[in-house]
């Protein structure tokens, strides 16, 4: 099994309700997951479309990375998720943020995930759910300390 992080977003429709059925799609294919608290955060890139929905879990999987990014857009498919424009809104995004400690990069396949360190709506539920995490080298409590993003807020 390896241990693999993954960020999750939505800003169409009913935003908690999508979350929680990509979860349970998910389950199918990733186990022992421990999922952090939901957090709204304002667009990056496009401003004009509605705040989203997000959060980071952690979970063990036999899937090789490739086959990882498949079973996620999958789930994605599945969920009707629509490509309209870059960073445009989306009923669901599931985005591959580490796999284990491993560096990769193919095709349209990058671990860690490029732009980890800059968005508040990875970093923030990443640091809630593993505070002793590396990255690149760094702890994450590191990282964080000087850490600016995007607004964000903790959901109830």
């Amino acid at each position: 099994m390896s241990k693999i992080y993954l960020g999750l977003g939505t800003n169409l429709g009913d935003k908690e309700d999508n979350l929680k059925q990509a979860i349970e799609l998910l389950s199918e294919k990733v186990e022992n997951l421990h999922i952090s608290s939901l957090y709204e955060t304002e667009p990056v890139g496009f401003k004009e479309q509605p705040w989203f929905l997000n959060l980071v879990l952690e979970g063990d999987t036999d899937l090789p990375p490739q086959e990882l990014l498949h079973f996620t857009q999958s789930i994605e498919k599945k969920m009707k998720r629509i490509k309209t424009i870059l960073n445009g809104p989306r009923i669901i995004d599931i985005d591959i943020l580490l796999y284990e400690q491993e560096q990769i990069e193919i095709g349209d396949l990058i671990i860690p995930h490029p732009r980890l360190l800059e968005r508040a709506f990875v970093m923030v539920p990443l640091y809630e759910i593993a505070p002793d995490l590396i990255i690149f080298g760094k702890r994450i409590k590191d990282i964080m300390r000087d850490f600016n993003g995007e607004r964000i807020i903790k959901k109830d």
